[in-house]
């Protein structure tokens, strides 16, 4: 009578235990904790400015009055990842963006590549150079700072005062902006394929909650 070992058998239950047991939840980290401003920095173009007096938080939501021009970067890097951002204007909707693969050095503004929340441009790719894009066969590079690369939809946000959601994946050299869950732009051979990410300040007050990556 063959004696079978069932050591191969719980192992391969193990294994596939593991892989079915990664909940959506399990692979979320929270940027944002709701509370404070833990793990993040800050960058004025005033220095006489404190960044509190910028930025705030009141029952989950970060509150950024929009001047002076600046931003809140993580202070860890990141790559290949699913970004979510929940964001809404409280006042007259200006401009604003989520800066992807931010390089030091930290200056306004840094080497950076933008997904622009700009007022009814919400899914323009913005290239803070150094940089580089390819979207619909054409190459788009700059070597200092700015250049646009239109949506390539209709805008796709809401009216001030409502939230919208901002979903971006960046695998290796892609990076794919979805507004309100319309794909408005896609982007291959992105030059920066990590960095740290920010929120900027930059027109009028804007307010953001759930910021998470997997």
């Amino acid at each position: 009578m063959k004696r079978f070992s069932l050591i191969p058998i719980l192992l391969f239950v193990v294994v596939l235990w593991m892989g079915c047991s990664t909940s959506s939840d399990a692979e979320k980290v929270m940027l944002f904790n709701g509370t404070d401003f833990n793990g993040w920095t800050f960058v004025l173009a005033d220095t006489t400015v404190q960044p509190e007096d910028v930025w705030s938080v009141q029952d989950g939501v970060i509150h950024c009055k929009g001047v002076p021009n600046g931003y809140m970067r993580t202070m860890a890097s990141y790559s290949d990842y699913q970004l979510h951002v929940e964001w809404r204007w409280t006042e007259n909707p200006t401009n604003s963006g989520v800066l992807l693969h931010v390089q030091f050095l930290d200056q306004i503004w840094p080497n950076a590549f933008e997904c622009q929340l700009q007022a009814e441009s919400a899914g323009d790719f913005v290239l803070i150079g150094p940089g580089s894009v390819t979207v619909n066969d054409s190459t788009y590079s700059i070597m200092d700072k700015w250049l646009v690369i239109p949506k390539q939809h209709e805008s796709s946000e809401k009216p001030a005062g409502e939230w919208n959601t901002y979903e971006i994946t960046v695998k290796g050299s892609t990076i794919t902006a979805t507004v309100n869950g319309v794909i408005q732009n896609h982007g291959t051979d992105v030059a920066l394929s990590s960095g740290s990410i920010a929120l900027q300040s930059e027109g009028s007050p804007i307010e953001f909650r759930n910021v998470w990556v997997k």
